[in-house]
């Protein structure tokens, strides 16, 4: 069959479903991901005939885009920060919100060690030539970064990869979510230490101390799923996702709570948030006397970020 008339077939069966961009996009990431395919292939081969072999996978995945079932699903693997990561029904689809938290983490976490490095650097130039030899060791402590909930491990390996001298740890409650995790890391090449543990857990405490703690935790309230697509609701999993109505700041509260025990002095929070609960959510950390709080909007112009000192 021709190639481009498998095209036609995308929009004629997901026209209904799906508008006309999205349907060229799944298409071209389909082709992309079973075929090795460029995007503008059609461009330069508009009558490429495909074998009954090569045609099977992408019918097989319009099948399941009938049935509304994301597309990083039935490829397996989305990308995140220029990472491919591995992605089932186990773990969140990583968001492009979630891109811009942990670009806030990297921008002061890159701010902070050139800060460190040229106090050092001053340090140095005061100390006499004996003194210098002694200090010559002199280097900026590694950071400790901790991610809460950390599902396919998108914002622990993104800042690994990007902030190689840091360890970084990263904890779920669920052990299928961090065998993938476990999985994303190794191919991507990063070390991450990761923990099975509950932050709802009241007795929880570690014996590390870090410098930044981030969390992207559950935080859609169940009154907010008649505005949610089916495609989330029905195959992304809850347990990352929704909380209770009467207390959809139940993680917020655990995270912070421990964040006091674990942060050390003068070390930075990052939360993503639900839109709706910005104010509410800068509560918690005020009423646990975290400094400098800011809440940030995301590209859409959403409260979607909140960081917060422990003092």
């Amino acid at each position: 069959m021709l190639l481009r008339d498998i095209k036609n077939i995308f929009h004629n069966d997901l026209g209904k479903i799906y508008p006309k961009e999205e349907i060229d996009s799944f298409f071209y990431s389909c082709i992309e991901h079973y075929l090795k395919m460029e995007r503008f292939i059609l461009a330069i081969k508009p009558n490429i005939v495909l074998t009954k072999e090569e045609e099977q996978p992408l019918f097989d995945a319009l099948v399941q885009l009938k049935k509304e079932r994301p597309l990083q699903y039935i490829l397996g693997v989305a990308h995140f920060m220029e990472l491919e990561l591995k992605v089932n029904e186990n773990v969140l689809i990583p968001r492009p919100e979630t891109e811009e938290l942990v670009q806030w983490v990297l921008e002061d976490a890159n701010n902070q060690r050139s800060e460190i490095r040229e106090l050092i650097s001053d340090v140095r130039d005061r100390k006499s030539d004996d003194e210098k030899g002694e200090n010559s060791n002199l280097r900026p402590s590694p950071l400790t970064i901790l991610d809460i909930g950390t599902g396919s491990g998108c914002i622990a390996i993104a800042l690994a990869k990007h902030l190689p001298n840091a360890k970084v740890y990263a904890l779920d409650v669920s052990k299928e979510a961090l065998k993938v995790a476990q999985e994303n890391a190794k191919t991507n090449q990063v070390d991450v230490e990761f923990l099975h543990q509950s932050i709802l857990d009241p007795g929880l405490d570690l014996e590390q101390q870090f410098d930044i703690i981030v969390s992207n935790p559950p935080y859609v309230r169940d009154l907010e799923k008649s505005e949610m697509n089916k495609n989330v609701k029905e195959y992304e999993p809850n347990l990352a996702l929704f909380v209770p109505d009467d207390d959809a700041l139940v993680f917020y509260r655990a995270i912070v709570q421990f964040s006091k025990r674990h942060l050390l002095k003068k070390g930075s929070l990052y939360l993503e948030i639900n839109q709706y609960l910005g104010e509410e959510t800068k509560s918690v950390l005020k009423a646990h006397n975290f400094s400098e709080i800011e809440l940030r909007k995301d590209i859409f112009g959403n409260d979607r970020m909140l960081k917060g000192k422990r003092i």
